[in-house]
């Protein structure tokens, strides 16, 4: 049995969540997101309380039932307060800034690297080596994140790159002589 499917969602004040069939729509200050449900669980408003509840006992219905729990959970989470994953540029002369609706990074390459911002995430650069990525969908923000410390992966011999912030790279040993 699964230990998350089994707690309820809890809906904040000013958060209104619409049940239709498999279709679930949470709409918040922060925004609208929609997720159609797989067909062996429910959802079931009670109050301010969404539960997820499985159709049959089939292994199938156990293995969504959690995960199907923890997406509307997302869900009203990202309209109510939003998500943010913080990156770290280390290196010398690497450096990012916000210019128009593009990021434009800096990395050691001959060339700027430039990353159209998608449509709901926001990008902030308070320094020029912190880049803030924020939006109402976790995955989408987690997405974007990814894509922008692909561009140069923290290297383990002097730890340059892009980095999450807190991320711990694992120092080696350079060439002894």
């Amino acid at each position: 049995m699964s230990r998350i499917g089994k707690m309820p969602v809890m809906v904040p004040n000013g958060v209104n969540v619409d049940l239709s069939g498999q279709d679930v729509s949470v709409k918040g200050p922060k925004g609208v997101l929609s997720l159609t449900l797989v067909d062996d669980v429910e959802a079931v408003r009670e109050d301010d309380k969404v539960w997820i509840k499985m159709r049959s006992e089939s292994r199938r219905a156990r293995m969504m039932w959690g995960m199907q729990r923890t997406l509307v959970n997302n869900m009203i989470t990202g309209v109510s307060q939003g998500f943010l994953r913080e990156l770290e540029i280390h290196g010398t002369g690497y450096r990012a800034s916000v210019k128009g609706k593009d990021l434009v990074l800096l990395l050691g390459y001959s060339h700027d690297v430039v990353y159209p911002i998608p449509e709901g995430i926001d990008i902030k650069c308070e320094t020029p080596t912190t880049i803030a990525v924020s939006g109402v969908d976790l995955q989408r923000v987690g997405q974007v994140a990814s894509e922008i410390r692909a561009f140069r992966k923290p290297e383990p011999f002097k730890a340059k790159g892009v980095r999450y912030k807190g991320e711990y790279i694992f120092r080696k040993e350079g060439k002894k002589k």
